[in-house]
């Protein structure tokens, strides 16, 4: 019971401290993987080109047109995000991108990485929940919609998909680390996903993942012209957006349809 309590007073002077920046942060980790792609596309034009020439037998023009549409639609998308100006338009737009990379690099295939797209989107969905007006309804002098507004889905969604991003991370062999960090992962994205004790469980989940991301996914360990490098870089940049995601919902909570909130009307 001690602990509890000092847990939970650690988290609340946690949230104090970092109100302010907090969201500033959560955006700038979830934008970040947009940002190394977007830069990557400039910087391996060529590569990127001949390689969706050579797949999909599209020619060199539209090859060329998918490098151009995904190296401005991720910079254009990360600087309005930033800016904080058409923060929807942005979204969507970001979302095209996902979609239009999960299908021309065959990621719909691979199970590992479509789970991860889908947490990527989870973040994208919170974000866009995050832009909405707060406490507007469609019409004057007629109440906002409340619990179910589409804002408070929206964080739903993010929640979901956010935590498939852990499904990932489960190692099924029978060594006791392994079984522990798979009931306590376990436990932890149940309750990110059904929205009980939110706030606590997602921070849980960030360092979790920061620290899995700065181990495993040390790109600046490999030399830049070995394959794996990139690899390493784009897994990594993919996760810190994740944790850009989780840190939303550490600083906004877990929206109107979640347990906490329920609780309060108990």
């Amino acid at each position: 019971m001690l602990l509890y309590c000092v847990i939970v007073v650690s988290e609340d002077l946690f949230l104090r401290v970092t109100k302010h920046y907090l969201p500033h942060l959560a955006r700038l980790c979830l934008i970040s993987t947009f940002l190394e792609d977007g830069i990557r596309m400039w910087f391996q034009w060529n590569e990127q080109r001949d390689y969706i020439e050579a797949t999909w037998n599209c020619g060199y023009f539209l090859a060329t047109c998918f490098v151009l549409l995904n190296l401005i639609g991720q910079l254009g998308g990360c600087v309005l995000i930033l800016s904080r100006n058409f923060v929807q338009y942005a979204c969507f737009g970001l979302f095209g991108i996902i979609a239009l990379q999960t299908v021309a690099y065959s990621i719909l295939w691979d199970l590992k990485f479509l789970m991860r797209n889908l947490a990527l989107g989870g973040g994208l969905l919170l974000l866009l929940a995050e832009s909405r007006s707060e406490g507007k309804s469609m019409f004057a002098g007629v109440p906002s919609m409340g619990e179910s507004s589409p804002k408070q889905y929206m964080q739903l969604g993010g929640r979901v998909l956010l935590v498939l991003m852990f499904m990932t991370l489960l190692h099924f062999d029978s060594s006791f680390f392994s079984i522990l960090q798979n009931m306590v992962g376990t436990a932890l994205i149940i309750l990110v996903a059904i929205g009980f004790k939110t706030k606590l469980a997602a921070l849980t989940l960030v360092l979790w993942l920061l620290a899995i991301n700065v181990y495993f996914n040390a790109f600046w360990t490999i030399p830049a012209y070995k394959p794996m490098h990139d690899f390493l870089k784009y897994d990594f940049f993919q996760t810190t957006s994740v944790i850009g995601g989780l840190l939303l919902v550490v600083a906004l909570g877990p929206g109107g349809v979640s347990m906490d909130e329920k609780k309060k009307e108990w």
